[in-house]
């Protein structure tokens, strides 16, 4: 059954996120401001800018999956509680990540603490998200309710972006619900429209039971994206319905493009994966034919999956990496090409930092768990 195994177009998906995301990070820090008007910098930027996006969706997209899977081994509300924990631990690592950047690279003035970022808008967004889930009685009424939640999100945007009621809140909660300045780098409203549309995707996701419904649900989701995609094309070319909206920032054409990108995307990845399975199961069969062998190998390595498991570990590590001082010498520096020939030596690097940690972690459960496991079976 498809619901049995980890579906690895997923963990490719959110690898290559990772790879988008050190490539707007590595750009934006290391080029040169004269390469900063190039059409070349403003391409690599609009690819980069899809990595954010695609972290909130994939996330709203597991929290589905996860509570579908939680549902049916333990029940609903034990389902609601783990996404809600789930939640609150990554806006409790926001902190602790600024923080850390905070001691790590000291000079930014202490406010700075506070400042809005991806994890902040990503841990209440799975909270209500795992909360919808739980109210949410049914499928199609989650994948509803999702649904129009990411619509809200998108819709208000530039109406919350204006509102002069905004300004009666305490000013910790601006930030959180429209840009101000150096200290928001996200708000809510439209990025946790993001989780809310992976959400959807993912109840529906958790309908399939077996490969050939999965494929069909892909493909439907493929057409919808697809459709998206040029409906917002043609929105954006329409006259605006909001007194000031912004295309790049504030538009609910530009989420409507980037979740159908996003909807066609993992259409195209799950079909990577259907064919690479059956290259697989094909070149295992003609070596049993060869060997005589009955015994089926177990599956190569995949960086790229592993990349995407690691995704907050990445994350972790790699921006004071880029923005500190460990990389001060190149920051704004270097030619754009160099500025990417600098991003295909960095990437490698994290790679080697998740194996290295694989293998710190491996030893240590050697060392701590393995001794007291032979204790228990002697």
């Amino acid at each position: 059954m498809t619901s049995a195994r980890r579906r690895a177009y997923i963990d490719w998906a959110r690898g290559i996120a990772v790879l988008i995301m050190i490539e707007a990070h590595t750009l934006d820090a290391w080029t040169r401001a004269a390469d900063r008007k190039t059409a070349a910098f403003g391409d690599a930027t609009v690819l980069g800018g899809f990595a954010a996006p695609m972290f909130l969706w994939l996330a709203g997209l597991g929290v589905a999956l996860a509570a579908a899977q939680t549902t049916e081994r333990r029940g609903r509300r034990d389902a609601i509680d783990a996404a809600c924990r789930r939640g609150l631990e990554i806006f409790i690592l926001a902190f602790l990540f600024r923080l850390q950047g905070f001691l790590i690279t000291p000079g930014s003035p202490p406010i700075t603490l506070f400042r809005v970022d991806i994890l902040n808008i990503m841990g209440p967004s799975i909270v209500v998200a795992g909360l919808v889930w739980g109210v949410a009685r049914t499928m199609a009424e989650r994948v509803v309710s999702y649904a129009a939640l990411a619509a809200v999100c998108a819709m208000l945007t530039p109406i919350v972006r204006t509102a002069s009621a905004v300004g009666a809140l305490p000013i910790g909660l601006q930030w959180y619900v429209r840009p101000a300045g150096d200290l928001t780098m996200f708000t809510l409203f439209p990025w946790a429209g993001f989780v809310f549309a992976g959400g959807a995707a993912g109840a529906l996701i958790a309908t399939a039971r077996d490969d050939r419904s999965e494929r069909r649900l892909q493909a439907i989701l493929c057409v919808a994206g697809a459709a998206l995609v040029a409906f917002g094309f043609y929105a954006a070319g329409r006259p605006s319905i909001y007194r000031t909206a912004s295309f790049w920032t504030s538009s609910p054409t530009w989420f409507a493009i980037r979740v159908g990108i996003l909807m066609v995307v993992l259409a195209l990845l799950y079909a990577c994966e259907a064919v690479l399975a059956a290259l697989r199961a094909r070149q295992a069969r003609a070596a049993r034919a060869v060997s005589g062998m009955s015994k089926r190998s177990g599956p190569a390595s995949d960086p790229l999956a592993r990349l995407g498991r690691s995704s907050l570990f990445v994350y972790w590590i790699h921006v004071e990496l880029v923005y500190g001082y460990t990389t001060w010498p190149i920051h704004g520096k270097l030619p754009l090409w160099g500025a990417l020939l600098a991003y295909c030596v960095f990437c490698p690097l994290m790679y080697l930092a998740i194996v290295l940690r694989d293998r710190v972690v491996d030893a240590w459960r050697t060392r701590h768990v393995g001794p007291t496991a032979r204790t228990a079976t002697a």
